[in-house]
């Protein structure tokens, strides 16, 4: 449940009440009783876990180009192999 900030129009006393969402927000203060008014403020936002920042999941520059390089070269060393040994099963048939 949320905690609301509530200050008075009149006397100026500030106190904090637990409402639920559907809860009407409170009218009267309970010191003076006089109008009360919801004060807002900024609100907290904690970014957890990782790929919230530009930082994440990054390496240098000279080394991410070397590994996908070392990446692209054992696939391509991979594909020609697999192909030239269905090359002669396909011409045999």
């Amino acid at each position: 449940m949320p905690t609301y900030q509530y200050a008075c129009t009149e006397c100026d006393h500030r106190f904090e009440a637990v409402q639920s969402f559907s809860d009407s927000a409170l009218t009267e203060c309970p010191e003076c009783k006089g109008k009360l008014r919801k004060l807002y403020g900024a609100v907290g936002v904690v970014f957890k876990g990782s790929g919230f920042y530009r930082t994440d999941n990054r390496t240098s520059s000279s080394s991410s180009s070397s590994s996908s390089a070392a990446k692209s070269e054992s696939k391509s060393e991979s594909k020609p192999a697999a192909s030239s040994s269905s090359a002669p099963a396909a011409a045999a048939s």
